[in-house]
Protein backbone atom coordinates (compact mmCIF):
# COMPACT_ATOMS: atom_id res chain seq x y z
CA UNK A 1 0.00 0.00 0.00
CA UNK A 2 1.26 3.77 -0.85
CA UNK A 3 0.39 6.95 0.73
CA UNK A 4 1.01 9.95 -1.44
CA UNK A 5 1.07 13.48 -0.10
CA UNK A 6 -0.21 16.75 -1.76
CA UNK A 7 1.55 20.42 -1.16
CA UNK A 8 1.31 23.42 -3.06
CA UNK A 9 3.80 25.41 -4.24
CA UNK A 10 4.13 28.57 -6.39
CA UNK A 11 6.94 29.09 -8.77
CA UNK A 12 7.35 31.87 -11.71
CA UNK A 13 9.11 32.57 -15.24
CA UNK A 14 9.72 35.52 -17.20
CA UNK A 15 8.57 33.32 -20.60
CA UNK A 16 5.73 31.28 -20.25
CA UNK A 17 3.57 29.72 -18.01
CA UNK A 18 4.93 26.38 -19.19
CA UNK A 19 8.41 27.50 -18.38
CA UNK A 20 6.75 28.69 -14.52
CA UNK A 21 5.36 25.28 -14.42
CA UNK A 22 8.82 23.87 -15.19
CA UNK A 23 10.55 25.89 -13.29
CA UNK A 24 8.16 24.26 -9.97
CA UNK A 25 8.32 21.15 -10.54
CA UNK A 26 12.42 20.97 -11.00
CA UNK A 27 12.59 23.06 -7.99
CA UNK A 28 10.41 20.83 -6.02
CA UNK A 29 12.12 18.00 -6.95
CA UNK A 30 15.25 18.98 -5.42
CA UNK A 31 13.51 18.09 -2.07
CA UNK A 32 10.64 15.87 -2.55
CA UNK A 33 11.33 12.31 -3.33
CA UNK A 34 8.63 10.36 -4.92
CA UNK A 35 6.64 13.07 -7.30
CA UNK A 36 4.32 11.73 -9.17
CA UNK A 37 1.82 14.15 -10.38
CA UNK A 38 0.87 18.06 -10.41
CA UNK A 39 -1.70 20.21 -11.30
CA UNK A 40 -1.81 23.93 -11.94
CA UNK A 41 -4.49 25.32 -9.66
CA UNK A 42 -3.72 29.11 -10.63
CA UNK A 43 -2.42 31.39 -13.21
CA UNK A 44 -1.39 34.73 -13.26
CA UNK A 45 0.78 37.57 -14.55
CA UNK A 46 2.20 40.50 -12.96
CA UNK A 47 2.42 43.49 -15.79
CA UNK A 48 4.30 46.74 -16.28
CA UNK A 49 3.65 49.25 -18.24
CA UNK A 50 1.28 47.35 -20.08
CA UNK A 51 3.58 44.45 -20.77
CA UNK A 52 3.70 41.12 -19.08
CA UNK A 53 7.07 40.76 -17.17
CA UNK A 54 6.09 37.59 -14.91
CA UNK A 55 4.14 34.56 -15.68
CA UNK A 56 3.15 32.68 -12.22
CA UNK A 57 1.42 30.13 -11.17
CA UNK A 58 0.22 27.74 -8.18
CA UNK A 59 0.83 24.22 -8.62
CA UNK A 60 -0.48 21.25 -6.44
CA UNK A 61 2.15 17.97 -6.48
CA UNK A 62 1.81 14.80 -4.75
CA UNK A 63 4.50 12.25 -3.89
CA UNK A 64 4.10 8.81 -2.25
CA UNK A 65 5.19 9.21 1.29
CA UNK A 66 8.21 6.51 2.19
Amino acid sequence: MSVAKVVEISASSPTSFEDAVKNGIEKAGESLRGIKGAWVSEEKVDVENGKIVEYRVSLRVSFVLE
